[in-house]
């Protein structure tokens, strides 16, 4: 078997996403046949000893795929935690599993959750345009300046400009409004900064979909096994996105992308 990243290797493990992977080793804590690694290392999974915090790795023989209805005030980690619910209290099974798609304290909905580490990474890396849904209740009625402002992309308080987003307005609720957001990034409390950087106070926050994987058939705080059209239909669209990643922070286009400017010139 030809050598892989270590960090690719983790993430099939089970440890998480590539990037949370690299985060292990960068802190020291992988080993390499009693060698402590480094990014960019490479290594065989079936030959070489590999191990974190001193625990050899297993990679899993079959995959697992789990979709969840987080509530509010739930932890969207696999790790217990003294002071609030986690991902581990709804979701209580054997297989080691780790979230995709992290949701903040206060939001609600759709997390996958997966072994699969090289479905998790093209899955949220901004680079591969997978859209995520939002239903969003704001405080306010928005109008149409605070709607263009989402589909121009904000500039947010890190001098950033975000990606055009799709919104629309679902319906008014009393003095605020349902909104249905479509991103293809999300880092970090950014839709809520978005809102906010608008005029519209986020009141609620629940994401719907991921990709070709939408949130059905689980009640709030619930989970399933997703079924094997849902698990086909996200490979499906993981091998599509490889073939013609988008532009992130100047990185050059996919194949598709090129060809359409050769075409053009």
């Amino acid at each position: 078997m030809p050598k892989e990243r270590l960090q690719k290797i983790l993430a099939r493990a089970g440890l998480g996403s590539r990037r949370k992977c690299e985060e292990l080793i960068a802190q020291g804590r992988v080993t390499v046949n009693g060698q402590v690694a480094h990014l960019g290392m490479k290594a065989d999974p079936e030959k070489d000893d590999i191990r974190v915090d001193g625990q050899r790795i297993r990679l899993p023989e079959k995959p697992v795929y789990i979709m969840v209805n987080k509530p509010r005030w739930v932890l969207s980690t696999m790790d217990m935690d003294p002071k609030h619910k986690t991902l581990r209290d709804l979701v209580p099974v054997a297989e080691r599993v780790f979230p995709v798609g992290r949701l903040d304290l206060e939001s609600e909905g759709l997390i996958l959750l997966t072994n699969d580490g090289e479905l998790a990474h093209k899955l949220m890396h901004p680079r591969y345009g997978h859209e995520k849904e939002y239903l969003v209740l704001v405080a306010k009625h928005p109008d149409e300046k605070q709607l263009k402002a989402f589909r121009y992309g904000i500039v947010l308080s890190d001098g950033r400009r975000a990606l055009p987003a799709e919104v629309k307005v679902v319906r008014k609720q009393g003095k605020g409004a349902w909104l249905r957001v479509i991103m293809r990034e999300g880092k970090k409390r950014q839709l809520r900064e978005m809102c906010r950087l608008v005029g519209l106070p986020v009141v609620r926050l629940i994401r719907t979909r991921i990709g070709p994987l939408r949130l059905r058939d689980v009640p709030v705080g619930g989970w399933r096994y997703l079924t094997e059209k849902e698990i086909a239909a996200l490979k499906r669209s993981v091998q599509a996105s490889s073939r013609s990643p988008i532009k992130v922070k100047g990185r050059e286009r996919g194949k598709a992308t090129r060809s359409r400017r050769r075409r053009k010139g």
